[in-house]
């Protein structure tokens, strides 16, 4: 097949993106497609060549990319681009999907998994990977996600949502409640949220989140250990649970990097079965009540009292070969080729397509 693995963008998890769309391009490569990596924002803007010979190109347009420690500079990355343009899509990005027989889709955060690239592919009649634009766009939106939740039976911690300007912050600061979660609506990856235990925590993570966006849920700060439930082709694989580093919460350093400042993760989480088929039934039920396709990863706080609290749902989770899904799929004998594979092929299906492996 030939495959355009789509990456990148301008979101805040742009680095992480990068390593899921070169590691799924190359493990798609090794299964004998045709597959390249296309950064959304830059494009194709370093390809001289015809766009139908693009899929012939020996490397696959795969570079070494690493996820740094520190958020990408977002506006130094569109100072960079050669493309001079308002568009957030690179040069001939629809141009040379619209060649493809599917896009697989590696992007995180805006303009990924909000929906928008899913509508644009569906404008141009090109099947991609994942859930659909309106799912794609709920999901991403952690207030929304949490109404479906609360209505369809799933539990969540008390939040509430606010829209405010620095002005409101002194305000905020005295009547909200402490500890608590502060988390931007459309963020991820961890970048937009702070658990403030003070009152100065709190005013410093109000300002310092203003620059993700003005629109945040404050949520209950719940008590216990994180786990995340990966929901793959309509079922559950196995929980994870994350522990992050000593004295540390699970932020974006925690997330992704090695070594003392990385997270663990445990991979089956050492839960009871009656803790297994709670958080399961959970994040099978929201996967459903969002109406999401193929995959998508659910995350929890599992308290002492052993109550499962549902925290968001991400429907294009990390797919570099270390990240959460690879793994729990690992557990069931899956490798990680074959899940990328599995993928395009599910997805496929759902959207009436012919799979040609």
């Amino acid at each position: 097949m030939k495959i355009v693995v789509l990456s990148g963008g301008i979101s805040t998890e742009r680095h992480v993106s990068l390593v899921s769309g070169t590691s799924v391009c190359r493990a798609l490569r090794e299964r004998g497609h045709k597959a390249i990596f296309v950064d959304m924002f830059m494009g194709l803007e370093n390809y001289k060549g015809n766009l139908e010979d693009a899929f012939n190109t020996p490397d696959g347009f795969c570079e070494d990319v690493a996820i740094e420690t520190e958020v990408p500079d977002i506006e130094a990355v569109k100072k960079s681009r050669k493309f001079k343009s308002p568009s957030r899509l690179g040069k001939n990005v629809l141009e040379i999907c619209a060649l493809a027989d599917c896009v697989f889709l590696g992007l995180h955060g805006q303009d990924g998994e909000d929906g928008k690239i899913q509508a644009a592919l569906e404008l141009i009649g090109v099947p991609y990977t994942g859930s659909d634009p309106l799912s794609s766009g709920i999901a991403m939106d952690k207030a929304m996600a949490k109404r479906i939740m609360e209505s369809c039976g799933v539990p969540t911690p008390k939040w509430q949502e606010i829209t405010y300007s620095a002005e409101d912050i002194p305000k905020l600061r005295e009547s909200l409640n402490l500890p608590c979660v502060v988390k931007v609506v459309g963020g991820g990856s961890s970048i937009g949220v702070s658990l403030p235990e003070t009152k100065d925590e709190l005013d410093y993570a109000l300002r310092d989140i203003l620059k993700y966006g003005n629109r945040v849920i404050i949520e209950e700060k719940i008590q216990g250990r994180e786990l995340t439930v990966p929901v793959f082709d309509d079922r559950c694989l196995c929980p994870i649970e994350i522990v992050p580093p000593e004295g540390m919460s699970f932020d974006y350093v925690a997330k992704y990097q090695n070594g003392d400042k990385g997270a663990r993760e445990l991979c089956p989480a050492p839960v009871s079965d009656a803790e297994k088929a709670l958080l399961s039934k959970y994040a099978l039920k929201i996967h459903k009540a969002l109406g999401l396709s193929v995959y998508s990863r659910v995350d929890f706080m599992l308290d002492k009292e052993g109550r499962a609290f549902c925290l968001e749902v991400n429907t294009l989770p990390g797919m570099t070969p270390n990240s959460l899904i690879p793994k729990a799929a690992a557990v069931e004998g899956m490798t990680y080729p074959e899940l990328c594979e599995k993928i395009i092929e599910l997805s496929l299906k759902k959207q009436n397509k012919i799979y040609l492996s």
